[in-house]
């Protein structure tokens, strides 16, 4: 399965008994179809996954990238109105970027741009194929960490570990779109992937976040299956939690593969008053 829930012919890229997830205000799959118990089951299922950094820079490498998509996320274009909230000049950050199309789109409309992206061959194609020139320099807070620059669009792509981040680093943000980052890094690490994202939050962020749910015992992942009590989980103790909207994403390679629902989550987050 594809990064972004599309399958391929060949794949490419905890929770412990929290019941108090059944607060969320919206279901993990189809209604009535899970209980707490079955979530954990469920999760339990990808828990061990693990996808080490050089395999995506190998991935990036051998150019399979199916997981990219080459035109603007249609979920981040419907709910665009979302995450600006009437705002000009936003400064939006794209964890895990790959060369993603949807940064010189926001780019072009104005906006600031800081991704981060383990790949530096992803970063470099970013610009090239975008006709975009770029600096590129060393970063001296973070050991063996560069950012590429493109000062006339305001693009700032940081080559580094995500979780080497810090506001220290890059400051925050009004904005943020995560698709193929939450659903894409080891289950194992939701909890310090939270920690590290929320900081980068300014107090008028609008975070978008795109999630998947489909039964695990079909398909191991990555994108791994991200359920709505997860997210308030991971989340719900800081920000204010949306369901934008539900997509059935099912196609016919994923009935194919015995897939028999593939549902595509869009939330809004945003921080709660202290």
């Amino acid at each position: 399965m594809r990064r972004d829930g599309q399958m391929d012919s060949c794949t490419d890229r905890q929770t412990n008994g929290h019941c108090a997830a059944h607060q969320a205000k919206v279901s993990l799959h189809r209604p009535g179809q899970t209980d707490c118990h079955q979530t954990s089951r469920m999760l339990k299922t990808q828990e061990e996954r693990v996808i080490e950094l050089k395999e995506w820079e190998q991935r990036w490498m051998e150019n399979r990238i199916s997981f990219h998509k080459p035109q603007v996320h249609e979920m981040l274009a419907s709910k665009i109105d979302k995450a600006l909230a009437g705002r000009k000049g936003v400064r939006f950050f794209f964890p895990l970027c790959g060369k993603a199309v949807d940064m010189k789109w926001l780019a072009d409309m104005g906006h600031s741009i800081v991704g981060v992206e383990i790949s530096e061959k992803a970063i470099q194609q970013f610009f090239m194929e975008n006709n975009l020139t770029y600096s590129e320099e060393r970063i001296a807070a973070l050991h063996g960490a560069k950012v590429f620059r493109n000062l006339e669009k305001n693009i700032s792509l940081y080559n580094c570990d995500l979780y080497n981040l810090s506001t220290s680093v890059v400051g925050q943000f009004g904005a943020i779109w995560d698709r193929g980052s939450l659903v894409a890094i080891n289950p194992r690490d939701r909890e310090k992937y939270a920690s590290t994202i929320v900081p980068l939050m300014a107090n008028d962020c609008k975070y978008l976040l795109d999630t998947l749910l489909y039964n695990p015992e079909i398909y191991e992942g990555p994108p791994f299956l991200v359920p709505d009590e997860e997210v308030h989980l991971l989340f719900g103790e800081r920000c204010n939690i949306e369901l934008l909207h539900s997509k059935d994403s099912m196609m016919d390679v994923h009935r194919d593969l015995g897939f028999d629902y593939l549902t595509e989550h869009v939330f809004l987050l945003t921080l709660k008053s202290i």
